[in-house]
């Protein structure tokens, strides 16, 4: 049961990924590595390099590349999707969800993280 190790996405606050990482999840921001600025399928791309889900709150553009690798038959290690909501809530739910699932149980799957 492998746990999930993510990558947040550009439009995540950058406090989120501290704040998981002292709780002992396995968490970096693109801007931690240097990847401010590029585009979403190089975001996901790099996330599939590293073996990462990626949690983003741009849900349209993400969906449609998840769309995209399944049509294309390739994979990827998990999207989680989040509207924007105040930092508490993002920690508790992203807690919520990293508590209940494995890195299996996300692969090659676009999830809402919500309530």
């Amino acid at each position: 049961m492998a746990k999930i190790a993510l990558l947040l996405d550009e439009d995540v606050r950058l406090v989120l990924g501290e704040i998981l990482r002292q709780r002992g999840y396995d968490v970096i921001h693109v801007l931690e590595v240097g990847r401010a600025g590029k585009s979403d399928p190089d975001q996901l791309a790099y996330a599939v390099s590293r073996q990462r889900t990626i949690l983003t709150h741009n849900i349209r553009d993400y969906r449609l590349l998840d769309t995209k690798y399944h049509e294309e038959g390739k994979e990827h290690f998990g999207i989680l999707l989040s509207d924007q909501v105040p930092l508490r809530d993002l920690l508790r739910r992203a807690l919520r969800f990293l508590g209940r699932h494995t890195g299996e149980e996300v692969k090659n799957n676009a999830l809402w993280l919500n309530d």
